[in-house]
């Protein structure tokens, strides 16, 4: 990579009219700078050094110019480590732009570096010259910031390395300098090409250039050392994160992999217990490297580790993807004089595994459980202070006073929710069906809607809302309102049957709920006792998402495991849960 250093960076010799550089430490050799003395508006001329012949301007005046290594080539001159490319480079220029090339240009040339709505500026599949990029960027007068669209576009595209540094050495011949912008858009695609040597050396020039850098600078810095030898560096880094924020999942997660890939365990665990002391959901690709490290480290503090992971997966309802899901039926195979094996299998609605034929967990709470859960529930989400709830003291008081005053429940409706499951009928026409549909089956019904529902309007038929209102009762709460306390209240006070009807995950009241075995239970809860409408068909068909008998957690007896996980390309909806276990027994 090259880039302009000030005179002040480094050492200048001069050599008549030329002042040029002399060797310095490789991180210092990425541009190599010639000042003509005599001509100012010349002053000057960069050495940008690529595979390809065609990415580097070279001044004809300028006979001085210092050689250094390709950036395919490593500190010692072996070939340097990344992802494998196809060799892009030519011997020949890319000659799209050059002299005559516009009368000459097919039509698949044109469509290549065309400017459409939908898909922007298309970068060119080979280094340019500096001429011919001035040419290309004359024609894209209308882009503002050419050279960070284009860049954008090489990051897209996964361009060709080369190609980009041709770009900037066009940047630096007319500009005399690379923005922060600029480099940070470069040091994006050399991490995602893995990169490592190209990574380290960006990071080498904004140490010396900036004393600071922004978030996202410091996470691709982060993700690109901790797959060099320079790992260690990335910690520095989360420091700096740590000044002025909470660091990422990601950043959290990129240094715990450099750490176990160097077989620091110790320090990715600590960093591990760190992320989720900051209520930071670790990326399943995180965990997984855990896993892995397991299989070839024969450590006890390790395996404690590991299966409070799997702990850590069942209390807060993480399923592991199809990969996670491997790694960790290997390490459970791979711990010597246990003799586990794993399986894969599907359950049925009896809750029996079929490789084992161990019982799964029964979804439904003891009394005891749904007593505790129902205290924590009213105390901490409904009565305390939840920021996710907009409504007034009085107005909860008053749904308080209304749900006391009526007979216990069999479900409670989210009015908005269920209306909204359609966007091919009139709201109130949706809702009127569903409520039709359960009073059918003798059961007691309570509607929590808003009070624009009463208004009479396109969506909310008055005449609809009245006949709904002679099968179920009605809660009308102000618009502004938040329904979800309501919907938890009226649940939990109808009774261990009562169960709830809404899309709605309920996610935000977690934060509310202080410790995980309360969390547990809440899910768990939520699991055995909320409908969801999956299937409707105006005036034909309403069809609702079972609610199983066993609960899809992580689960174990001691001598078995059973993981639900998810299916590599297979899609389900938010509110389903997977229907693929591994079943890990001790033989």
């Amino acid at each position: 990579m090259a880039f302009f250093l000030p005179t002040s960076f480094l050492g200048l010799q001069t050599l008549g009219k030329y002042h040029m550089f002399w060797p310095v430490p490789r991180h210092q050799q990425l541009f190599t700078v010639i000042f003509h003395l005599l001509n100012r508006e010349h002053v000057k001329c960069f050495h940008f050094t690529t595979t390809s012949p065609s990415a580097i301007p070279v001044d004809p005046k300028a006979t001085h110019m210092l050689s250094t290594k390709t950036r395919s080539e490593g500190r010692n001159g072996e070939e340097r480590g990344g992802k494998d490319r196809t060799d892009t480079s030519s011997p020949h220029p890319f000659s799209l732009f050059s002299a005559g090339a516009a009368k000459r240009r097919s039509k698949n040339q044109e469509d290549l570096l065309m400017i459409s709505k939908k898909n922007g500026i298309r970068p060119p599949e080979k280094p340019l010259s500096v001429a011919e990029w001035e040419e290309l960027r004359g024609e894209f007068k209308g882009i503002s910031k050419f050279e960070d669209v284009m860049l954008e576009q090489m990051i897209k595209c996964n361009s060709s390395i080369d190609v980009a540094k041709s770009l900037l050495s066009m940047v630096a011949m007319r500009k005399g300098d690379i923005s922060y912008n600029l480099l940070v858009k470069y040091l994006a695609l050399c991490v995602r090409q893995e990169l490592m040597a190209e990574v380290c050396d960006v990071y080498d020039i904004l140490k010396v250039r900036f004393k600071t850098l922004e978030t996202g600078a410091y996470s691709l810095l982060i993700k690109g050392l901790n797959g060099s030898d320079r790992w260690r560096e990335a910690f520095l880094l989360l420091e700096e994160i740590k000044k002025v924020m909470t660091p990422s999942k990601g950043n959290y997660g990129n240094c715990i992999k450099g750490a176990l890939n160097n077989q620091e365990i110790n320090l990715a665990c600590e960093l591990y217990h760190e992320m989720l002391a900051k209520d930071l959901i670790p990326n399943l690709d995180t965990l997984q490297v855990f896993f892995d490290t397991g299989k070839c480290v024969k450590d006890n503090q390790l395996k404690s580790e590991l299966l409070g992971i799997l702990l850590y997966l069942r209390e807060n309802q993480l399923y592991p993807g199809e990969a996670l899901m491997q790694s960790i039926k290997l390490w459970f195979e791979s711990i010597p004089g246990e003799n586990w094996e794993g399986c894969l299998t599907t359950i049925k609605n009896s809750g029996k595994c079929p490789v084992c034929n161990q019982n799964l967990e029964s979804i439904n709470l003891s009394q005891e459980e749904y007593n505790a859960l129902k205290e924590k529930i009213m105390k901490d989400v409904i009565q305390g202070t939840d920021t996710f709830r907009k409504t007034t003291p009085q107005e909860l008081e008053e749904f308080q006073n209304f749900v006391e005053n009526h007979p216990p429940y069999d479900i409670v409706i989210d009015g908005l929710n269920v209306a909204n499951v359609s966007n091919k009928r009139n709201q109130s026409q949706t809702l009127l069906d569903v409520v039709f549909h359960l009073a059918q089956q003798n059961l007691r019904l309570l509607v929590l809607g808003r009070k624009h529902m009463l208004t009479g309007s396109h969506s909310w038929k008055r005449h609809i809302v009245a006949a709904m209102q002679k099968k179920a009762d009605f809660f009308f709460a102000e618009n502004v309102s938040e329904d979800d306390p309501f919907l938890l209240y009226a649940t939990l006070h109808s009774g261990s049957h009562c169960k709830f009807l809404t899309r709605d995950l309920l996610r935000d009241h977690k934060a509310c709920i202080p410790d995980s075995l309360t969390r547990h239970l809440f899910f768990k809860w939520q699991r055995g006792h909320q409908m969801v409408l999956s299937h409707y068909w105006p005036g034909k068909r309403i069809k609702f998402q079972p609610i199983l008998t066993y609960d899809t957690v992580v689960q174990t007896t001691g001598d078995t495991w059973h993981i639900p996980y998810d299916e590599q390309l297979v899609e389900r909806y938010s509110y389903e849960v997977p229907t693929k276990w591994l079943c890990l027994q001790r033989k």
